[in-house]
């Protein structure tokens, strides 16, 4: 499989549409081609057939076999670029880190980490009960394992 003619092929197609990125390319056993593509405000599946049409129709099946499949990455599938996590501002995401686990909402992407603020309820300092607390952190993107943006109904 010619991997530099692929990789050509669908940067050609997704520079038709500045607002779609690339977020995985595998080249797998026995021919198969994977592109997991994303854009800022989702992507058509009239995008996914152009893009797979722009890449199937430039390669000559005669001299290589192969099988292609372009799609987004489903709700489950972890963010990994920063384009994701700017396209999911202000939604709640779970963050899995070395050391520690964090759920809350995405306020900020900057170039070398991600902010989440959430609520929680903590002893008061002084008396008794428990009151509302405003918690945020800011988490590098280096010291990220997972992240997923979590479904709620």
């Amino acid at each position: 499989m010619n991997q530099e003619k692929v990789k050509i092929l669908l940067q050609e197609a997704l520079d038709e549409n500045q607002s779609l990125y690339l977020i995985d390319l595998q080249f797998l056993a026995n021919g198969k081609i994977k592109v997991i593509v994303d854009g800022d405000s989702g992507i058509p599946l009239s995008e996914c057939v152009r893009i797979s049409r722009n890449i199937e129709h430039n390669l000559d099946r005669e001299e290589e076999d192969f099988s292609l499949e372009v799609t987004s990455p489903d709700i489950s599938h972890p963010l990994k670029i920063k384009r994701q996590y700017i396209k999911n501002i202000d939604r709640v995401l779970k963050v899995k880190t070395q050391v520690e686990d964090f759920e809350g909402i995405l306020k900020e992407v900057l170039d070398e980490a991600i902010t989440l603020k959430w609520e929680a309820r903590e002893p008061k300092p002084i008396g008794k009960g428990k009151h509302t607390v405003e918690k945020s952190v800011s988490i590098p993107y280096a010291d990220i394992i997972e992240a997923k943006v979590k479904i709620i109904f």
